[in-house]
Formats: C-alpha cells, structure tokens, sequence
C-alpha cells in the first residue's frame, strides 16, 4: 500500500484518469440531456486529460515538481469545453497545492490539494450551480479532508474522496431541474469520478492500460522492432508530424484493424506491423496526439518519436500537445482592434471573414477548440486589442482562458451563437474606445434571435417531450420549440416561434445535409411569417445544424 506519492507515481495517476475517460466517453456523453449530435462533456474531458497524458509519458520518472508542471500547463492550454476547463481548474489548484510538498505528498496533503483544486474552479465560475461537477468535487474534496485528520494514508483518502462522490452523484438530479426532467445524472459529474476511479487504479497499481502499467516493459520483438520506416520522404508529406511509436499489446482484445482504420482517418503513409505482443505503428499526420492516444489503449507506449516535417505547418494549435509547447510569437500590432471568431463550415467563416475577422479558429458543436486553439489565434491577430467570439456557450470559458494567458489585451464577448457574433460585428466601430464597443456589441447580441434546426443521435425524453432517434428538432435560443419524423413540421413550428410583425431581417444559413432547393422552402416559410422582413439565404457549410436562422 502506498503511502506517500511521488512525480512518476503522479504521473501515472494522471495517465491512468485519461485513459480511463477515453474509455468511457461514450457513457459520459450518453449522459447529456440534448441529443444532439456532438463531442460534449465525455469527449472534451478525454481530449483534455489526454494533452496532459501525452506530454507526461514524454518524460521517464518526472520528479514531483515537473509531473505537477507539465499536467497543470498541458491541462490548462489543452482544456475544451466547459468541462474541460472546470477540469483543468480542478487539477491547476490541486497541482498549486502541492508544488510545495517536496519529492513526495501524503494522504493529508492530496486532501488539501483536492481541496484548493475545488476553490480554484468555483471562483472561476460566475454563476456556479448545484448538482453539477462543482458539486460533486465539493463533496468529495470534503470527504477526503475528514478522512485525512484521521488516516493520511492516500490510498484512504483518495477513497473516501471516491466514494463521497458516487454518493453524491444521483443527487445532481434533485438538485439541477433539467437534469430531474430528463432523468439523468450530470455527466462532468460523472466523468469526475471516473478520473478518481482512474487515479485510483494506478495508486493501487491495479490497472491494465499502458500508461500505468508499473511492470517492467517487454522486450520489442524482432518483427515489430526491426520494421524500417526510412524509405517515406519527407519532400511528398503533405502532413505536419512523422509519428512513430510501440504499443504493448496488453488488451489483445482490441482489433488491430479499427486501429488502422483510425489512423489512416487522420494521416497518410501509415505502417503498422504487429505481432503476438506488440504493435509498431508509423504515420504521417497532424494530430500526433491522437495517435498516441489511439495507441495507448493497447497497453504501454516505448520509443515515441515525433518530428516536424514541415515548419510552415507549425501554426496548427493542436500540434503542441504532442510536440511539446512551443515558443509562441505574437504578431506585432499594425492596427487598434483585433478579432478572433469560433465557426464550423467554410460559409460561416467567409461571412465571418467578410466581416473583418482576422482568425477564424475551426470549431463549434462538434469539436471544442482548446484554449490552446484560441491562444494561437489570438497571438496571429496583430491589433492592439483583440475581441473573441465563441459563438457557442461551450467554448466561452476556453476562450476566457486563452484571454487570461494572452500578453495583449483580450475581450471575450460571450457570444453563444453564430448569429450573436454576426450581430456583434455589424455594430463595431472603429472610432470607439474598447469599453464602449463591447457595450453597444453586447446590446445587439441580446437583440437577434438564433433558431437551429438539426436531428437527434439518440433516443430521449426532454421538457416532457419523448425524442426518438433520427427526429428532426428545432430549437430558439437552445430550447426545443418542436421535433417530429416530417422536416416540415419542425421548420413551419420554428417560423412560427421566431418571427412576427416586428422582424425586420432574418438570415438563413444551411449547412450540411441541407440543399439550395430545401433552404428555398425555409425561406418560404419564413417569407409567410414575416412578410415585410428582409430575408437572406446563404451557404453557411456548417455540421450537425441543417438551419441555422437569425431573426431581429
């Protein structure tokens, strides 16, 4: 039984909650109440806990001191979504507490941290609510305090923090009304526990996955280590980073086959060569990271090697995790203001381009960029003052948190929708001090209406209303107006909901699976429910949402 915790045995606690979110995500997200089809809370933990994974297993036995170094930066920059972020901030003020206990911590001080990690995250957030992640991590930073004024065994702390918490968790449903209707737990919650029950596993040195495995890693055989990668040239690349790396086969349940599949999803010039215990794996890609995340579901990682083939590709965020953090350059200002907008579909990002936006970072509903992400695009603006549009109320605390790490001067305007950015934009001046713009941006953003009309992934019961998979929904201002199996339906409900008398503009933008002669007929409907409304229609290319629809 342990009883105190070094840096590697840290690093391994650390590993051990990612990879045990990457195996679970599809649980967690199963868990949120809008069936929509998008990464969410499972995803954008894994993909958070999992920057912080790929940069530790960089580093061979990590004194204390850099193991809570690396996981508090490689969180912190790597942190999508709302989940994402309250889980960076959970580990930033459990890291900032223990950065003083020396080479090693025990049960007494893992309690403070968990305590400080719980403090750091609730004064991060405005408005905290009950029955969510904040709470459950409450309860259970207050559980392992107890114990610990008894046992400061960390195995016993870290149990009672654990157990606290399963406690904790069908309470989320009397305590959060959405979740009480719809009759599930909180899924940050949730994953919040299975990152306990991960740090768990490898404390006790009772788990199965590579990366924290505490037994002496196999001796490559002569087939996976002998393969020759040297005949790609690099001249042909039309990737960023040549990957390499070994993978134990400890779950030789897992098909090797889906992880080809995987790979040649994300890369080119892919070699994989296997054996009865290992598996070697060569690809040319621009996500390294998720290679090796793929990889480590196999069992434990050796010979990682990753280098950059082409610098000009170096601008992609999203290389960093695995590359390591490099020395970022921001753009020397040329003008006053500045901005940064989040959008999906190469539409949304021209009208956003048109309208003077000089970063378009790729994201929205399907895949939170990182804080990172944003960071980078912020560094490229060369303005003085630089606003951020999330456009989407998950992506408003990692843009907060690039805001907080950037050197210029940053202001988020917590713009929920596409429609709300665009409505921002069309009001700026210039001539305005920063202050005053954000004002008058603000204002025309509580002004438009956002309407979406997308599909459900799944079947649910929401707001009383039984969704069955393949639905079409429709939705004002994120909440549900109206689903039904008839596309026409849904849109006439929406029309309906949305315009009246007073609706001067309405723009429609129609994304993937919808078509010119479709959008025609939304037009239509919106034509009939606001007759004197000027309506425009445009190619917005954006996933999951078929209509976006702003109205003012």
């Amino acid at each position: 039984m342990a009883k105190t915790i070094d840096g590697e045995r840290f690093k391994q606690m650390i590993c051990a909650a990612a990879a045990a979110v990457d195996e679970r995500k599809e649980d967690i997200n199963e868990l949120n109440v809008f069936p929509v089809p998008d990464g969410d809370t499972g995803t954008n933990m894994a993909l958070t806990l999992g920057n912080a994974a790929a940069e530790l297993h960089k580093v061979e036995n990590p004194t204390l001191g850099k193991a809570m170094e690396i996981t508090s930066s490689a969180l912190l920059r790597g942190a999508r979504g709302n989940s994402g972020v309250i889980t960076s901030l959970l580990f930033r003020g459990l890291t900032r507490s223990l950065k003083s206990a020396g080479s090693e911590f025990d049960g007494g001080a893992l309690a403070a941290a968990l305590t400080e990690g719980v403090q750091t995250a609730y004064k991060a957030v405005m408005k905290p609510a009950e029955g969510t992640i904040l709470t459950v991590s409450r309860v259970s930073a207050e559980a392992a305090f107890k114990t610990a004024q008894k046992d400061r065994d960390p195995e016993k702390v870290l149990q009672s923090a654990i157990t606290a918490a399963r406690e904790a968790l069908p309470l989320t449903m009397q305590q959060n009304p959405v979740l009480e209707k719809a009759q599930v737990v909180d899924a940050g919650a949730f994953g919040y526990i299975i990152i306990l029950e991960g740090m768990m596993s490898a404390l006790t040195g009772k788990v199965r996955s590579i990366a924290m495995n505490l037994q002496k890693p196999k001796t490559p055989s002569a087939a996976a280590a002998s393969a020759d990668f040297s005949q790609y040239d690099t001249e042909e690349i039309t990737f960023a980073y040549c990957t390499e790396f070994i993978a134990d086969r400890e779950d030789k349940t897992r098909s090797v086959d889906k992880l080809r599949s995987f790979l040649s999803s994300i890369g080119d010039s892919l070699v994989v060569v296997e054996d009865d215990d290992l598996i070697k794996i060569h690809v040319h890609t621009d996500t390294p990271d998720l290679a090796l995340g793929e990889g480590l579901k196999f069992g434990r990682l050796s010979r990682i090697k990753i280098e950059n083939m082409q610098e000009q590709l170096e601008r992609k965020q999203r290389d960093a995790v695995a590359q390591g953090l490099p020395r970022r350059r921001s753009a020397e200002p040329e003008k006053r203001y500045g901005f940064v907008a989040v959008a999906a579909g190469q539409g949304l990002a021209s009208v956003f381009g048109d309208l003077g936006v000089d970063c378009v970072v790729e994201g929205g509903q399907t895949m939170n960029p990182s804080t990172e992400d944003i960071l980078g695009a912020i560094d490229q603006t060369p303005a003085e003052v630089v606003f951020v549009l999330p456009n989407n109320k998950n992506i408003v605390m990692a843009s907060e948190q690039a805001a907080a790490l950037s050197e210029k001067q940053v202001i988020v305007l917590p713009t929920k929708t596409v429609p709300q950015g665009i409505a921002a934009l069309l009001v700026f001046e210039p001539d305005r001090d920063p202050d005053l713009n954000r004002e008058e941006m603000m204002t025309a953003v509580a002004a438009v209406q956002t309407g979406q009309i997308t599909y459900a992934a799944r079947d649910s019961s929401f707001d009383g209303r039984d969704i069955r998979e393949g639905d079409f929904m429709a939705m004002l201002e994120g909440k549900l107006v109206a689903n039904s199996q008839k596309f026409e339906d849904v849109m006439v409900r929406l029309a309906r909901s949305m315009c009246s008398r007073k609706s001067q503009f309405i723009t429609i933008f129609y994304g993937e699976g919808a078509t010119p002669e479709q959008a025609e007929t939304v037009r239509e409907a919106f034509a009939k429910e606001a007759k004197n409304a000027e309506i425009n229609v445009i190619d917005g290319g954006q996933p999951v949402y078929s209509y976006i629809i702003s109205v003012e």
